[in-house]
């Protein structure tokens, strides 16, 4: 009888990769390349179709690093996210503890974890609308509310006060986000070994003695992936802050999404301007995001790290014998 051939299955898996492979390279990394492609040219206007690289390939990215409302509107991304991100992952954590607690068993979880976590299924569209219209002038909720209340003797209109714009786009990233970065905690502390629970009950820890020193220290993966994400999120922030205010007043709420969609598509049509803004604030975010991983990876286990490639070092060197090493 003829042996049977092993059969490998490993083909299967790269055939079906193929459709992401090719999608990604399609809507995700040819675009990338040609934006930064753009960037060194001097693509602009709606019927160009010649492009020509420039004399000086970094023109448009000095003129972008110099431009003051690109300045502004960096400064204004950085603060809006800021303002939103801290009560956000302060309140996903806390809320997080909650849900979680082994001494307080919450009833109705599922019900509040959909009403939480409502808020993100919502458009952004209709959002930034209920929001412009809860704040409106001189008819508002908002402004009837605080001038019955004896707090505003006569509505505002804050939609003129750069401070209240920027709040209030906070407030709406904050409400929108929070429900799904508690989520993400969530799910992580459910995937820690509950028998450290179990041993910390035992030990008489407090819940706040366990989420501090037990929870926490295991949710390092996913509180740095929830950092990195929110910040790319908040870095790109564009459909807020266009459809509440259209970056003003006064470009208060000019992000740096909406300064590169500006100088896109809002008559001047400089592509080659907006690619350069792109690349630019690709790299900035590539490097917060290298930062960011630099400051929360486990210390002691990068200098485990470190210790195993010298001892590898010396054993390939002969200066130590893999017993030695072993001890």
């Amino acid at each position: 009888m003829k042996k049977r051939k092993h059969l490998s299955y490993a083909k299967y898996g790269y055939i079906f990769s193929i459709p992401f492979i090719a999608a990604f390279i399609i809507f995700s990394l040819y675009p990338t390349v040609y934006t930064a492609f753009i960037g060194f040219t001097d693509l602009k206007g709606l019927l160009k179709t010649s492009i020509n690289v420039l004399q000086d390939p970094f023109a448009n990215f000095r003129l972008i690093l110099n431009n003051a409302s690109f300045k502004l509107s960096l400064v204004n991304t950085l603060k809006i996210w800021m303002i939103n991100f801290i009560p956000q992952i302060l309140l996903a954590l806390i809320l997080t503890a909650w849900f979680t607690s082994n001494h307080n068993k919450i009833k109705g979880q599922g019900f509040f974890k959909v009403v939480f976590y409502m808020p993100n299924i919502i458009t952004a569209a209709t959002i930034a609308i209920l929001f412009n219209v809860l704040f409106g002038y001189p008819m508002g909720p908002i402004n009837d509310v605080l001038v019955k209340a004896g707090i505003f003797a006569q509505p505002y209109y804050f939609l003129t006060d750069k401070s209240a714009s920027q709040l209030i786009i906070a407030f709406i990233q904050f409400w929108m986000w929070y429900g799904y970065t508690m989520i993400i905690l969530v799910s992580g502390v459910l995937g820690i070994n509950p028998e450290i629970f179990e041993a910390a009950d035992i030990d008489g820890a407090s819940d706040v003695q366990t989420f501090l020193y037990i929870t926490l220290p295991n949710l390092r993966t996913i509180l740095l992936f929830v950092l990195i994400t929110s910040m790319i999120g908040g870095l790109n922030m564009f459909d807020i802050p266009k459809l509440f205010n259209l970056g003003m007043p006064g470009n208060a709420t000019l992000t740096t999404s909406l300064f590169i969609y500006n100088q896109a598509f809002s008559g001047s049509y400089l592509y080659n301007r907006a690619a350069a803004a792109s690349m630019i604030m690709f790299v900035i975010i590539a490097f917060l995001s290298i930062g960011v991983f630099l400051l929360m990876r486990d210390k002691a286990e990068v200098l485990e790290k470190k210790e195993a490639r010298k001892l590898a070092r010396q054993i390939k060197r002969g200066e130590l014998h893999k017993e030695e090493a072993v001890k």
